[in-house]
């Protein structure tokens, strides 16, 4: 069902045709009034045949057809006012179609507005996951790169610590034997040098006339003496000999340069 419309020329419209269909209603009611008596008019003219009987009846019939003219009049009224209501309804569903077409508009307009708002916003979104996305791997494979780097810094670190170690080791092995030597060196010098302080401490204590006998461990000490001392003319004889065997290569030389 359609709508009913509303206004102001549609209600006046309507008002002015009620009121004319109540006025029709009256003159219907005179028009059929006339006809009874210019019926009855005529009846009696007819019976009485008076010229006055006759002037009624024609009077009768005139009343009869002005009734009938004024119902036609406003018959024809009521139409235009109908004609009228009808306009302004059209008119007023006009409106109401364009104002409905309005709001329609307006609020597909205001959808499709959201809907656009939507979709970028989605877009933008998904944009900009993209790119966290292709940050967080770009970090990532950065991250991995500098952990790599890091790892194998580490690792030269390390080897280059141990090899560091191990010639520090090496050269400590080296060098603990030639401190042994030296060391071992340093003692018996200080032995013997002790044992000859006892022995002349012991020497002035005995007295020309006693004669102390000697000890075994004396016996020994004095032993060990004799060998450090042979030791020591070993060497000296060992450096004498050197030195006369590079004194022909001097001669040599000095030959040559005649």
């Amino acid at each position: 069902m359609a709508k009913k419309v509303s206004s102001p020329a549609l209600s006046k419209s309507n008002a002015a045709v009620a009121k004319l269909e109540k006025v029709s209603k009256a003159a219907a009611k005179k028009v059929t009034a006339a006809r009874k008596k210019a019926v009855a008019a005529k009846k009696t003219a007819a019976r009485t045949k008076t010229a006055a009987s006759k002037k009624a009846a024609k009077s009768a019939q005139g009343a009869v057809k002005k009734a009938s003219a004024s119902v036609a009049a406003i018959n024809a009224r009521i139409r235009i006012a109908k004609a009228r209501a009808r306009a302004a309804e059209t008119a007023a569903k006009v409106a109401a179609a364009k104002a409905a077409a309005a709001v329609k508009a307006e609020s597909d307009l205001k959808k499709a507005v959201k809907a656009f708002t939507a979709n970028f916003k989605a877009k933008q979104a998904k944009a900009k996951a993209k790119e966290a996305a292709k940050k967080a791997r770009r970090d990532a494979t950065a991250a991995r790169k500098a952990a790599a780097r890091a790892a194998k810094n580490e690792k030269a670190a390390a080897k280059r610590a141990a090899a560091k170690a191990k010639a520090a080791a090496r050269k400590a092995g080296k060098k603990k034997p030639a401190k042994k030597k030296v060391a071992k060196k340093k003692a018996t010098k200080k032995k013997a040098k002790k044992k000859a302080v006892k022995s002349r401490s012991a020497a002035k204590k005995a007295s020309p006339k006693k004669v102390a006998k000697r000890n075994p461990a004396a016996k020994k000490k004095a032993a060990k003496k004799k060998v450090a001392k042979k030791k020591v003319a070993k060497k000296k004889v060992a450096k004498k000999k050197v030195a006369k065997k590079k004194a022909p290569a001097r001669k040599k030389a000095a030959r040559k340069k005649k």
